[in-house]
Parts: C-alpha cells; structure tokens; sequence
C-alpha cells in the first residue's frame, strides 16, 4: 500500500458490510458502495446506490403505532454483473458466487488518487481457472456516469464466459438491521425496456414523494464481438447476456456504462431520454477513466494535505470520502450535509448539525460548495418559521433531522436493540441546531468575504434564528436572568429530569451560551448593514422593536454551575453518580450507556453520564479568547481554572458513544495544552476504519467526524480563525503530529500554503493581483503580499 491507496485481502463475509461502506465511490450526485457486483443485497452484501437529496416517505405500523418516515432512498442496482464458464462442448458450470465459490488470491485496492476500486481474484472449478480483474469509477467529472470493467484471462484451457449484466429494481432499503419493522418499500413502477444493439434500460418513481428514476446501462466486449448478445428486459430487471469464447492467456474485457438521472435533474426533458442519450454517448472506459482521473486531479489540487505517517494516511482517506459526498457537484443541489454519508442508511439519510464539523473545511477550500449548503438551510426557512409559529414562538425553529422539506424529521419512538422495546424519542428538542446554522452562516463569510451573502440570505437566517432564542428565553425576577426551558442539549443521552412527565431539561449551557452569541451577532450585523439594507432587511423580516430586548437577553441569559465548574444544566448536580468501574468491567463497552441501562430497566436520566461532549463543545467552537468574551458579555468570569476543572469534571463522566466526541475533546484538550490529547485524535481516525462502535459504519461512515479531523489540523492545529479581515493562528503543540503542511483558498488567494516544520510556521501566499493577506500571532503581526513566503519561528514549540 502507497499513501494514496488502501487494499483488503482475502474474502470474509462478516467483514463485507464494513468494506463496502468504506469503499463508496461518489461523485456527490450519487455514489455507490463497494459491494461485489455479483451479488444481490442480502445478509452478507449490500450494493446500495443513493442520489444525494432523493428522499421518499412512507408509514409503517411499529408497536401498534402508525408512524411516518421519510428515507434516502435505495435506487436501483446498476452494478449486477455475473458471469459463469463453460469448455467447448460441455455444460455451464454454476454462476460464479463468493459465498460458493471463495475466489483465491482475492484483493480489493482503493485508489484514492483516481478514484476507483479494483478487485482482482482467481476463479477455479471443474472446468478451468480463470483471472478477474475489476475496476468500477463514479465519474467525478460527469455526475451521471458510472461504469464498471471487468476482465477475465483463461488459464490453461479454452471455453467460453458468458456474462449476465441487469439493471436491478428489485431493491428495498434493508441496510440497517433495527429499521427491518418498518415498511422498506421505496420504488413503484418500474418498467424495463432495451435499445439495440448494447443498451437496457430502467425506469421507476418513488412510491410518495413521486420523484422519477431512470438508468440506461451499455455493455461491450472491447476490441471483439462476442460469440452472443441478448437483450431480455424483464419485470424488475434489464437483462444484458453476453458470451464470449476464452483461450489461455488472451483478457476479454467487458465494458458496463451506466448513466442516472432523475425528475429532479435540471436542463432536461425527461430522465429515461437523458440517461440514454448521455450513455450512448459516453466514451469508452479507457476514455471515461482519463476524464475521471482528470477530474480528481483537480479536486485534490484544491485539497493538497500533507501529513506524514499513519495520520496523514488515515486524513488523506477521510478527505477522500468527503469530497465523494460533497463536490463541487453539490454546489448546484438542492441538498445538505448527510450525517452518515452517501454510504448506508443509518439515521435515514438525515441531515442533523453536522455541518458544524463539515464547513469549517470547506469554507477555506470549496467555499462555493459551503454556500450551497447555507442555501439548502435558507430554502428551508419558512418552514422553520411556521415551525416555531406552531408551537406559539417567533423566529425560526429550524429541525433536529430534516429531508426534502425542512419539516422535523425526527421519528417519534426509536428501537433500543438491547430490549427490543420502542422508546419515545425526544431529541427534536435540541434546538440548539439553530444556533450550529447562525454560526455557520457567521464562519463562513468571514472565512470567504462573502459580504453579499451575509448582508442578504445569511442576515435573514441570522435574525429569525435570534427572534427564535429572545422568545423561548423567560425573565425569572429571583434570579434577575433569562432562562430556556425544555430543551435537549448536545449530549442527547438526558432528555427529561429523573421521573418528570414532561420531556425536556433547563438552562442547557451549551445551548444558552451560543443563544447569547447568536443574539449578540445578529445585533452587530445589524449595527454593520448599511442603512438602506437594515431597513429594507428589517421590513423583510417584520423586526419592529425586538433588537433591544435582544441585547439584554444576550447579557443575562443564565449559565448555572456547581462545584466551581459550568453545569450541563440546571440540576445536573442532583443527578446521581454512575460505577463507571462496575459497567465497564461488565460490559464489553458502554459507549451506548443508554441502551445498557434501559436494557435494565433503568434511565440514563438519573446519573452524571454523558454519550459525548456537551459542555465542551463551547471549547470546540469558540477559542479560549473568545470563550472568556462570551461568559464575560454574560456576566461570568471563565478563568483557565474553572475551565479546566470543567473539563476534567466531564472526561471522567462521557462514555463517548458518538465519533464526534473523540474529536471535540480531542482538540479542547489540544488547544488546552493537555497530552492526552492525542489519544482522543487517534480514537477519532480509527472510528470509522476500525469501526469502533462494533457495526455502526457498515450502515454509513460519520461524515462530521472524518471532517472533523481534517478541521482539526487545519483549525485546531493552526488556531486558525479567520475574523477582522485577517489569519489568526496560534498554533497548538501536538507532538504526534507536529509536523503537517497543507493549502487553503482565503478570500481571493487560491493556493494560500500553511506549513509547520521543526519548531517553525511557513506562510506562503501565490502571486496574484489580490491584497496581501494580514496574519496575526499571539505576540506579532505580519503582512505577506502575493509571491511572498514567510516563516516564523514559534516559541515554546516542542518540535522545535
């Protein structure tokens, strides 16, 4: 294996479902997993398909209970390729199956770099021995083309192969084992047909959102006519058979071209006479292959990383996957930041808060694709508004999970595997989903000078976020504060007080404290539009005389503590202690502590036992400086002492059952100089690619925690903020990665190179006609003009 490649070898069934999430090719239009193509889904594989933003709905009967859904949906399989042998003469042997037939020498290699996956093997039965090499690319140049190549090479004996290819509408969501109670039914009206002499073709439409789906798929012999060649379309399925004589030694390469589009496609008439003018079209695979690798040429041009060792590896394949879900492909969807990818069907394809780990990357690389994103919430935002107008608020209440339309997507009653009991499900009430949406808006126009966007778009999102939080905020005269009641904060394992009636908890800190940064934000937008835009903005918005209660709000709103640390909220110290020691020696894992103690007959309610970060996020999103601003705009003084108390008091009681966890605490205690940093960075590469949490990535990999760590070298590492028109950096020491390089794009410089080497900080900035760039350290400032290098020596620097 090369930095750029990553190969698992041999065959293990029990293994395919983590392979195949973790070979996903994409384009972020749609993507594929890596499943083998001549397997069907079923116990063992799972050759899902899903076009970013193709959600369908539909009820199901769980518990006695009718409840609704809305799914990313499972296309069709366009990958279905078999193939079997046979000796002149003689019958055909069995379709060749790896669960019947275990191939030798079977290999899988992920080539990041050009974005494909290869798998060779060697095939032997009764009448001979065969080679196979496959190599399958989602174009990332054209968005609604994928193709597969298949090789074979005799060995030792002449016959011949015959070769099944179908597009596949016999599909159901069935990826996620708990989600087998509810109706998976996602397709209707698939019709099949075929076009002479190499095409079939598929059509279907979501069985409720009504979305259209069509497939055209060619298959070729290279080089060679083929001994046969049928076209069968079937019910569900188009049939392609092909046979083509063998002898030792010579490969027979056999070419499939698909090309999807759907109803929601632009600049089309129709999906089937799109996908079957854009596949007849295609070039050949050796053509598509060249325009494909082109095309990730200059996606990693504008992703340059350098990160030595196994880091920079594990990085490197996170980045891979992120670009596969969100590419500048995306920038002209409809669609937000999928929590699990485009690689399974966990958490239903929703979008929850993660892209509060996903933008800080993209702000400073693919700005335009971060845009998109924003544009995906700022669509949603009259929903939002009747939202909060629904349960008698003001402002905007955006949805803890959303889909197509912005409504809550949140389901009602969730399974815990343990029990098998249906439980009701409260974390809609983590509002504090809003407060992640304003302080992207906020981040990204600063990263980028995207004044337009601010003063427009973001300025709406902004103050009906703000009007949302100065609503729900009360007035208590004991404690001359604000409060807000009745919300779930980050942590999401407590959702009610011990034996209440009533979900909810009050005074979350996190969620407080980014309500007072929301309100106080939205006020200096305010103060910095022009004149004729705050009006014209104000009148949009029907925003009369709320600014003022707005400020008072955002410098009282209540933080409770105890014990000389933030609380989580209000009550947490009457929660009783948890025998860490006692579960841990019991169970193999308590990362979902949750799930062990319903299983019990308990709550996790009653106990000081968080699944992840929830109080520390505040360190996650806000560097010390302006940490200590936010509590003191509030009225608190957040020295280093109560701070570190603070997080040393909630490392002891986090079970870490979310992938971001690691990641939050990693980097608050990087940025608080503290070695056990690493082992939580390190926890946070391997979650995916050791799939730590027992099964969970098979279903999908966790898109915010792979972004996460790209964040945390190019911010955590760094200190990098992008704010008064300027670079501030005040790097963290880490030794075990002290050492990394990489290139961001910062407002009109492209290419802008960061690196840091042996105790030193190396700022280059391209030639351009742009400004020079200001960079701001701890103890001095530095102005670099375009075709400028800088280096910096840093004190205190363990690598130094």
């Amino acid at each position: 294996m090369s930095e750029w490649t990553w190969e698992w070898k041999g065959y293990d069934p029990a293994a395919e479902p983590l392979r195949e999430s973790l070979c996903m090719l994409g384009n972020g239009y749609f993507a594929t997993r890596g499943a083998v193509p001549e397997c069907r889904a079923g116990l063992v594989h799972y050759p899902g398909t899903y076009a970013a933003g193709c959600y369908n709905r539909r009820e199901s009967v769980v518990a006695g209970r009718q409840v609704v859904n809305e799914d990313l949906v499972n296309l069709p399989n366009w990958l279905l390729l078999r193939f079997r042998l046979r000796r002149a003469e003689r019958a055909w042997g069995p379709w060749f199956t790896p669960d019947k037939h275990v191939p030798l020498d079977h290999r899988h290699t992920l080539d990041l770099r050009r974005g494909t996956l290869t798998r060779v093997f060697r095939h032997r039965e009764e009448t001979g021995a065969v080679a196979v090499e496959q190599t399958r690319l989602v174009h990332m140049g054209d968005p609604h083309l994928a193709a597969l190549r298949t090789v074979f090479t005799a060995q030792d004996w002449s016959g011949e192969v015959e070769i099944e290819s179908c597009l596949d509408g016999e599909v159901i969501n069935g990826n996620v084992h708990r989600y087998r109670a509810l109706n998976h039914h996602e397709l209707a009206h698939v019709r099949t047909g075929t076009r002479d002499p190499h095409t079939v073709w598929l059509t279907c439409r979501t069985s409720a959102s009504d979305t259209g789906l069509a497939m055209a798929a060619r298959t070729v012999v290279a080089d060679r006519s083929p001994a046969s060649s049928t076209l069968r379309p079937a019910r569900h399925r188009a049939v392609h058979r092909l046979v083509v004589p063998l002898t030792p030694g010579r490969p027979v390469a056999v070419e499939k071209t698909v090309a999807l589009h759907t109803s929601r496609d632009t600049t089309i008439s129709d999906p089937l006479g799109a996908a079957l003018d854009r596949v007849s079209s295609a070039a050949d695979f050796p053509g598509l292959l060249d325009s494909h690798v082109a095309a990730w040429e200059r996606l990693w041009r504008g992703a340059e990383l350098e990160v030595p060792g196994r880091s920079g590896r594990v990085l490197r394949f996170h980045l891979f996957h992120l670009l596969q879900t969100l590419s500048p492909h995306t920038a002209d969807l409809d669609v937000g930041v999928p929590a699990r990818g485009l690689h399974g069907e966990a958490y239903r394809g929703h979008v929850f808060w993660d892209e509060l780990f996903v933008l800080p990357y993209l702000n400073l690389h693919f700005p335009k694709v971060s845009r998109a994103l924003l544009n995906y919430r700022y669509r949603r935002l009259p929903r939002a508004c009747e939202a909060a107008a629904a349960i008698g608020r003001a402002g905007a209440m955006y949805p803890w999970q959303s889909g197509s339309d912005g409504r809550e997507e949140t389901q009602e009653w969730h399974l815990n595997p343990r029990s098998g009991r249906w439980l009701p499900d409260h974390s809609r009430l983590q509002h504090h989903v809003g407060s992640a949406i304003a302080y992207n808006v906020w981040q990204y126009c600063e990263a980028t000078g995207d004044t337009e966007y601010l003063q427009t778009k973001g300025a709406e999102m902004l103050l009906q976020i703000a009007r949302f939080w100065a609503d729900l905020a009360v007035f208590e005269p004991e404690t001359e504060r604000y409060h807000i009641r009745g919300v779930v904060g980050p942590d999401e394992y407590h959702d009610a007080y011990p034996d209440a009636a009533l979900p909810g908890l009050n005074d979350n800190a996190y969620t407080n404290v980014t309500a007072a940064w929301v309100l106080g934000h939205a006020l200096d937008l305010l103060r910095r539009l022009p004149a004729w835009r705050r009006e014209e903005l104000l009148d949009r918005v029907r925003l009369d005389d709320e600014p003022p209660k707005w400020e008072e709000i955002s410098r009282r709103l209540w933080v409770p503590f105890h014990r000389g640390v933030i609380s989580q909220f209000e009550g947490y110290d009457d929660l009783t202690e948890l025998d860490w020691d006692a579960y841990r020696t019991r169970y193999d894992s308590v990362r979902r502590l949750d799930r062990i103690l319903e299983a019990e007959g308990d709550t996790v309610n009653r106990y000081k036992a968080s699944k992840q970060a929830d109080v520390l996020m505040l360190g996650y999103l806000f560097s010390p400086r302006e940490l200590r601003q936010l509590f003191q705009r509030l009225g608190y003084d957040l020295d280093d002492e109560v701070w570190r108390g603070t997080v040393d008091y909630y490392l002891r009681r986090t079970s870490h059952g979310s992938t971001l966890s690691g990641l939050v605490h990693g980097l608050v205690l990087a940025r608080a100089r503290r070695a056990e940093a690493w082992q939580y960075v390190q926890d946070t590469l391997e979650a995916d690619i050791a799939d730590i949490q027992g099964g969970t990535t098979g279903e999908g990999i966790h898109l915010g925690a792979m972004a996460g760590t790209l964040d945390l070298v190019q911010r955590g590492l760094t200190g990098l903020e992008t704010r008064e028109d300027a670079l501030w950096l005040d790097p963290v020491p880490l030794p075990a990665l002290s050492e990394y390089g990489f290139s961001l794009r910062y407002r009109g410089h492209w290419g802008v190179r960061i690196r840091r080497l042996s105790g030193q900080l190396q700022i280059g900035v391209p030639d351009s006609k742009e400004s020079a760039i200001r960079v701001v350290l701890a103890d001095r400032a530095v102005t670099i003009a375009p075709g400028e290098t800088c280096t910096l020596v840093l004190q205190d620097d363990p690598g130094g």
